[in-house]
């Protein structure tokens, strides 16, 4: 068990600055980074997720929605690129999208330093990094597009009676933004067909980020024709990642695996 965690721990490698910085660089949240975790040689696939942890664009909850997540990716031999991007009440909206953007952009670069295939990137966020996913997915250039999105239980509005408030105030930088802006970051109005294939994870009693986001978006990709699946647990509070000690949320993660491979990012 020791020596799996170590092997794991070495497959961390040193952060990555996402725009030139003067000095040395101190990883502090207003220089936006990402960590790389390979996946063993042997058992990598070439797939590469960037993965943004949750944590109401006001922290990041970098451990259970991040390094674990990570870990997890490298057990199906996928390569993870774990994000920390600029987070309110500091930095706004395009702030965050900028650093998604650009993470992408360094990735698909770095593809063959990294033994990633660049046309099997996607994006996996969860809360109000699930925002962030689809935010990307839905507000991308060519250089930038996701090939596959995973959300788990996402913020996604910032206009309906069901929106996160505290995600959506960091975000645009007030309670009462904009409504063009609201609308523009509500992203389940954005969806197109070139949105990505979209896995989404989500409960029904979640207190903090109500069930409706996930279906709005759901309904948005079927109105598309874009290629998605969805799972709702009945119970489950928010922010449980990959649910270790529930032998039944757990589940949702066995499903996820399955739908990776039906779509051509593991075997």
């Amino acid at each position: 068990m020791i020596s799996s965690i170590l092997l794991l721990m070495a497959l961390a490698q040193e952060p990555v600055a996402l725009y030139p910085a003067t000095g040395v660089f101190t990883n502090d949240l207003d220089h936006p980074s990402f960590t790389p975790y390979l996946a063993e040689k042997g058992k990598a696939s070439g797939a590469a997720v960037i993965v943004c942890p949750g944590g109401g664009y006001q922290n990041l909850a970098m451990d259970h929605e991040g390094v674990q997540i990570a870990r997890w990716l490298n057990s199906l031999g996928v390569h993870a690129f774990v994000l920390k991007y600029r987070l309110g009440p500091r930095h706004h909206h395009p702030a965050m999208l900028n650093d998604v953007s650009e993470a992408f952009k360094i990735v698909r670069s770095r593809s063959t330093e990294w033994g990633v295939d660049p046309k099997r990137v996607g994006v996996w966020g969860f809360s109000a990094g699930g925002h962030l996913a689809s935010t990307i997915s839905t507000h991308f250039t060519p250089e930038t597009r996701p090939d596959f999105a995973i959300l788990s239980y996402p913020v996604i509005t910032c206009t309906e009676s069901w929106k996160h408030k505290g995600s959506c105030k960091n975000l645009l930088g007030s309670d009462t933004p904009d409504p063009k802006l609201a609308e523009l970051m509500s992203n389940e109005k954005q969806v197109t067909k070139d949105t990505p294939p979209t896995f989404l994870f989500h409960t029904t009693d979640d207190q903090a980020v109500p069930v409706e986001n996930a279906l709005a978006y759901y309904s948005s990709l079927r109105k598309n024709g874009v290629e998605v699946e969805m799972h709702i647990f009945e119970h489950g509070r928010h922010g449980v990642g990959l649910a270790p000690g529930d032998w039944v949320l757990s589940s949702w993660a066995d499903l996820l695996a399955k739908w990776l491979v039906r779509h051509g990012v593991t075997k």
